[in-house]
């Protein structure tokens, strides 16, 4: 199918005079999430009250949309789950991967990986102690670090910096070969690109929703486990939801079926209905067209870019085919730089230490807003607007 673009961004509700380029870090709000959060609340919550878990189905939720955001990432139904954050699903996945390759003790990844996920790794070997390591290199030095004590290889496919793109299906091949499992973090991937987990014989794969699948602050995050794998896998968080049969309470922990071991706790069902809300939009279009559009954005950007902001460093891949759904420059004072822009109605991020982030989805992000984008930016450069106080003090969140 082709997309229809323009009837998507219909969808969302954008405020008036506002570029949104930030899409890569918080969605926006679908149209529809508003009455599906009041249905969800008054006609579930405050009419059924407890039985809506039976009646309204939301004890099953977690499944159904895992297989809808499975569509999107290439996965095979009934793999994926959703519930938790990301943090907890990460370390699900790698403590649970760790534990198949027992008599191996380290843990690789890059240096350029959200940092949280970093955090989640160090952990995990601190607890488990006995040799365990974790080793990071620079992102271009993975595939020569694959070496045969390896035991999980953890990366996030899309560097939430730069937009520098690992090669999936070529590193899983070479970790494989090496008696190695993968855990992928898909935050900057689900709905930005093209992935293939089935295709690329995934192990292990997890993610955010509240990014370019646009669930709100706080939605909840998935997680993939390949069918060969999800009866040998013991959950390192062995959760009530993820027993065998919750409501049996058994002191014992029997892992579920499939996928739903991975469970933990109590699904969040109102980010689920915002969720749901998204994924009827998500629902109209291919991933394929999606991510054509995207490189077409991205193109357009960094060519004006560069020729109206010659003092702006690309910090991104150049060739479209090693990057993600966003292009980043770097500057010395981005911080001020991206202030200024949100100011003048045009908003994106700043990464320290010196990176504008700009994220580009294609729902509901169009090339009038490129143009728009590049042109106030361009003037800020040009009259050096950025360079007032209030544009360099640094908030909480950048």
């Amino acid at each position: 199918m082709t997309a229809d673009f323009d009837a998507t961004r219909a969808m969302f509700d954008l405020p008036e005079g506002v570029i949104y380029l930030d899409g890569n870090s918080l969605g926006p709000l679908p149209r529809g999430a508003a009455e599906k959060l009041r249905a969800c609340a008054e006609d579930e919550w405050g009419k059924m009250l407890i039985t809506a878990w039976n009646r309204a189905g939301w004890m099953d939720k977690p499944r159904a949309l895992g297989d809808r955001i499975g569509r999107l990432i290439g996965a095979e139904p009934g793999t994926v789950v959703l519930g938790d954050t990301l943090s907890i699903k990460v370390y699900q996945a790698l403590a649970s991967a760790a534990e198949l390759r027992p008599g191996r003790k380290v843990i690789l990844s890059d240096t350029g990986n959200f940092p949280s996920d970093l955090y989640m790794a160090d952990g995990l070997v601190r607890t488990l102690g006995a040799g365990y390591e974790l080793r990071t290199v620079a992102p271009e030095a993975v595939e020569d670090a694959i070496t045969p004590d390896l035991a999980v290889l953890m990366l996030t496919e899309v560097d939430y910096r730069t937009g520098r793109k690992h090669d999936m299906r070529r590193l899983i091949a070479k970790a494989h070969a090496a008696g190695a499992l993968v855990v992928w973090d898909l935050a900057h991937s689900a709905g930005a690109i093209e992935v293939d987990l089935a295709g690329s014989d995934a192990d292990f794969a997890v993610g955010c929703t509240y990014k370019y699948l646009n669930s709100g602050p706080g939605g909840p995050a998935f997680i993939y486990v390949a069918p060969r794998l999800a009866a040998q896998v013991r959950p390192a968080l062995s959760g009530w939801l993820g027993h065998e049969a919750p409501f049996a309470f058994d002191l014992d922990y029997r892992p579920g079926a499939g996928i739903e071991r991975m469970r933990v706790g109590t699904p969040p069902i109102l980010q689920m209905a915002a969720l749901e809300a998204s994924m009827d939009i998500w629902d109209r279009v291919d991933m394929a067209d999606v991510r054509a559009r995207s490189v077409a954005l991205c193109e357009a950007f960094l060519t004006a870019v560069e020729a109206a902001c010659p003092a702006l460093a690309l910090a991104s891949p150049r060739d479209p085919e090693s990057r993600g759904s966003q292009v980043s420059f770097r500057h010395p004072e981005g911080y001020a730089i991206m202030q200024a822009l949100i100011a003048q109605g045009v908003i994106g991020d700043f990464r320290a230490p010196d990176i504008l982030r700009f994220g580009f989805t294609p729902l509901y992000t169009s090339m009038e807003d490129v143009t728009g984008a590049v042109a106030i930016l361009k003037r800020i450069m040009d009259d050096a607007l950025w360079d007032r106080p209030e544009f360099k003090t640094r908030a909480k969140v950048t």
